[in-house]
C-alpha cells in the first residue's frame, strides 16, 4: 500500500438525513427535524477524515439544493469531492428517522431514481481507484443498475491494482426487491473483498438462501430477524477467499476472525446510548484508520469500538465523527487499548 497516492475512496450512498429533534417521540408526534448528512459511504469518509486520512467519496448527487447541500458539507470536512458528478435526471437522497431509546430507531428512505444509484462505469474509470490503498464498496449500491456494474468494475480495478477491497455488507432489507437477492449478489462479489464488515445479521443475509428463514416483525422499526447458523454462515463466506471478517456485535465490541478459523474478541467502551444509527459507519471509520497506520487488528478494532461509542452519544452521524484527539482522549478515559 506504501506506493499509493491516497488513503481511501468510499462508494456508495449519499444522503440529506433528517433526524428528529424530539428523542424519545413517536414518530407520528415529531414537531421538527434537525438535518444533517448521511449515507453509510459518506459516513465512514467524514470519520476518516476527521481522523486525518485522505478520504475520497465516489457517489452522485443529483442537480438540485440537496445535492449542494451535501457537497458543501463534504468540502467542509476535507473530503475529496472531485469523484461526484451531478446527474440531471436523478435526484439527491434523503432519509427520515426518529430516535426512541433504547431499541426504537424508524427511518423511511427516499430513494425512487436516487443519485448515487446512478454512478456509472464511466465515472469510476474518472475516479481512478487504482491511486487508493483501500476501496471501501457498499452492499446497498449492489441492489440496482447501474451501481451495481459499476462496484463490480471498481472491484476489478482495486485487485488488478493490489488496492485492498473492503466490503461493509450494509444490508438495507427494504431496498431490495428479494432479500435473497442481497446474498446473491454479495457472495457474487466476495472472491474480490479482503476484507468484510457486518453484523450478524448481514452476515446471515449474505448467506440467505431460504425465505423462511426471514421473520419478518415491523420493518418500519427494524430490520427483518433471519435465522440461521452464524458460524456456518461465517464458514461459507470465508469459503468465498476473504482474509477477515469483522463482526460487530454493537456494545459487546467486534469480533475478529481470520481464514485461518481464529476468532479474537475486541470489548466495547460502555457508553449510554442516545441514537444507534451510524455507530457501525464510525466504527469502519476507525477500524480503517488503525489499519492505514500499520496497527494490528485489536488495536485496530479497539479504534473502531471507540469512535463507534462516541457517536451512539449524538443525535446525528457523520455531522457527529470524532477526530484523533477526541477519541485518543476517549480511549485513554476508557482504560487505553
Amino acid at each position: 500500500m506504501k506506493d499509493k497516492k491516497f488513503d481511501v475512496i468510499t462508494f456508495g450512498r449519499s444522503s440529506i438525513d433528517l433526524y428528529s429533534q424530539d428523542v424519545g417521540t413517536t414518530f407520528n408526534d415529531i414537531s421538527g427535524f434537525d438535518a444533517f448528512v448521511g449515507g453509510s459511504p459518506l459516513n465512514i469518509a467524514v470519520a476518516l477524515a476527521r481522523l486525518g486520512s485522505n478520504a475520497t467519496l465516489l457517489t452522485a448527487v443529483g442537480n438540485d439544493k440537496v445535492g449542494e447541500f451535501i457537497v458543501n458539507f463534504l468540502n467542509k470536512e476535507n473530503v475529496n469531492t472531485h469523484c461526484i458528478p451531478v446527474k440531471n435526471t436523478a435526484r439527491s437522497s434523503a432519509v427520515v428517522l426518529g430516535i426512541e431509546p433504547p431499541n426504537k430507531f424508524p427511518l423511511v428512505y427516499y430513494r425512487d431514481n436516487a443519485a448515487d444509484s446512478q454512478v456509472t462505469i464511466d465515472d469510476v474509470q474518472n475516479s481512478n481507484v487504482q491511486d487508493y490503498k483501500i476501496l471501501l464498496i457498499n452492499g446497498t449500491a449492489l441492489n440496482i443498475e447501474p451501481s451495481r456494474s459499476s462496484t463490480f468494475y471498481a472491484t476489478e480495478v482495486a485487485v488488478k491494482n493490489n488496492v485492498d477491497v473492503v466490503l461493509d455488507l450494509d444490508f438495507r432489507a427494504d431496498q431490495w426487491h428479494d432479500y435473497r437477492a442481497f446474498g446473491l449478489t454479495v457472495r457474487a462479489i466476495l472472491p474480490k473483498v479482503k476484507i468484510a464488515i457486518g453484523t450478524e445479521e448481514e452476515i446471515l443475509a449474505a448467506t440467505l438462501y431460504d425465505s423462511s428463514q426471514v421473520v419478518i416483525k415491523d420493518q418500519q422499526i427494524s430490520a427483518p430477524e433471519i435465522k440461521g447458523d452464524i458460524d456456518a454462515s461465517i464458514r461459507q463466506l470465508f469459503s468465498s477467499g476473504i482474509e477477515i471478517l469483522l463482526v460487530k456485535r454493537g456494545e459487546d465490541g467486534v469480533s475478529i476472525y481470520k481464514k485461518d478459523g481464529s476468532r479474537t474478541d475486541v470489548p466495547g467502551f460502555p457508553v449510554e446510548v442516545l441514537n444507534v444509527l451510524g455507530a457501525g459507519d464510525a466504527f469502519a471509520g476507525g477500524f480503517l484508520y488503525g489499519y492505514l497506520q500499520g496497527w494490528d487488528l485489536y488495536k485496530a478494532c479497539r479504534m473502531g469500538n471507540a469512535s463507534g461509542a462516541q457517536v451512539v452519544t449524538k443525535k446525528g452521524c457523520a455531522n457527529f465523527m470524532p477526530t484523533l484527539e477526541e477519541s485518543l482522549v476517549f480511549i485513554e478515559k476508557h482504560g487505553g487499548y
